[in-house]
């Protein structure tokens, strides 16, 4: 059975890279708490408000 789990993380000005980094370590954090063995699909898409980027959704589908 396929299963989709959705991320999301808020980015502010300047640090980018940590919370990016935060979103990494949430989503390695789901896989190794769900044992899960393998991944179908890994997709990001930014959310955005007056042309600048605010957030970022990450969704992975995963075999269950």
């Amino acid at each position: 059975m396929i299963k989709v789990k959705t991320f999301t993380n808020e980015l502010k000005i300047f640090q980018t890279m940590k919370e990016l980094a935060e979103l990494d370590n949430q989503v390695t954090q789901f896989i190794k708490e769900n044992s899960i063995k393998k991944i179908v699909s890994v997709s990001d898409t930014c959310t955005t408000s007056e042309g600048s980027t605010i957030g970022i959704i990450r969704v992975i589908a995963y075999e269950a």
